[in-house]
C-alpha cells in the first residue's frame, strides 16, 4: 500500500492506495472495469474508499503524480488479471470484526445442493451467453467468466461455511458484499476452477465407486447442456 497525506479546501486529507494487483479487492476491480471511461481521480477514488468530492477539492493536483504512477502500474497488471490459476490453500473473510479463515484446498465442493445448483445457474448462464456470442467451437479457449457471475458463485461457495447458517439463496446473494472485499488474486482462481469443472462443482476424485457417479451424473446432464448447447469438455 502507498498512503500519502494531502490537503484539500478543508484540511489535511490522507490517501491510501494497493500499490500492487495482489492487494487489490475484487470489489475494487470489479468497480474499475465498470467504467472504461474511468478518470484518474476516479480510480483514485475507487481505490483508496475516500469519496469523490474530497478528492476533487484536493489543492494542488501535484500531491496526487505519485498516485498516477501506480494507476498506471496496476491497470498494466490487471490486463493479465485471469492468466493466474494458483488456488489459495485458505481464505479469510473479517466479518462484525471477527476474522475466519476456511481451508480451501481441502474443500472445493459447492455445497450444500441449494448452494450447488444456484451456481451452476449461474455458470450456466454465463457459458451459454458467450457461446451465443463468440460460438461453440473451442469456445473454452476464449471463455473468461466476468467478475460478477464470479462473485455470486463464491457467495454461494463460502456463505455456510463462512457464517455457519442454514443456506438461504436470498442470504447468500446478499452474502456478495462480504467477497468483494476479498483479494481479487486469491478470490478470482477458486472461482473459476468452478467454471472449468462444470457441471459437476466438485474436486476430481478417483476410484472405481467415483468414476462410475461420474458417469451417472454425466448422462444426466446431457439434456441440460444440449439445451444450452455446451458439451462436455
Amino acid at each position: 500500500m502507498i498512503e500519502k497525506t494531502v490537503k484539500n479546501l478543508h484540511g489535511k486529507l490522507s490517501i491510501k492506495i494497493p500499490s500492487s494487483i495482489d492487494e487489490i479487492t475484487l470489489g475494487q476491480v470489479m468497480e474499475l472495469l465498470e467504467s472504461p471511461l474511468l478518470n484518474d481521480l476516479e480510480a483514485i477514488g475507487i481505490l483508496s474508499g475516500v469519496p469523490l468530492p474530497e478528492i476533487q477539492n484536493i489543492k494542488d493536483f501535484d500531491d496526487l503524480h505519485v498516485f498516477g504512477e501506480i494507476i498506471l502500474r496496476l491497470s498494466n497488471q490487471l490486463k493479465n488479471l485471469h492468466s493466474n490459476n494458483k488456488l489459495p490453500k485458505r481464505i479469510t473473510f473479517h466479518l462484525a470484526g471477527v476474522s475466519k479463515t476456511v481451508n480451501v484446498l481441502q474443500n472445493l465442493s459447492v455445497e450444500p445442493a441449494g448452494a450447488f445448483f444456484a451456481s451452476r445457474e449461474i455458470i450456466a448462464e454465463e457459458i451459454n451467453e458467450h457461446i451465443t456470442k463468440y460460438g461453440n467451437d473451442d469456445w473454452q479457449l476464449s471463455f473468461n467468466p466476468s467478475l460478477k457471475a464470479c462473485c455470486q458463485v463464491l457467495a454461494h461457495y463460502f456463505y455456510c461455511r463462512i457464517t455457519g447458517k442454514m443456506y438461504n439463496e436470498y442470504e447468500a446473494e446478499e452474502f456478495t458484499n462480504e467477497v468483494k472485499k476479498l483479494r481479487v488474486m486469491e478470490a478470482l482462481p477458486i472461482a473459476k476452477h468452478f467454471f472449468h469443472c462444470y457441471p459437476h462443482l466438485s474436486k476430481t476424485k478417483t476410484g472405481c465407486l467415483n468414476l462410475l457417479l461420474q458417469r451417472w451424473k454425466k448422462k444426466r446432464e446431457l439434456a441440460l447442456l444440449k439445451s444450452l448447447s455446451i458439451s462436455i469438455p
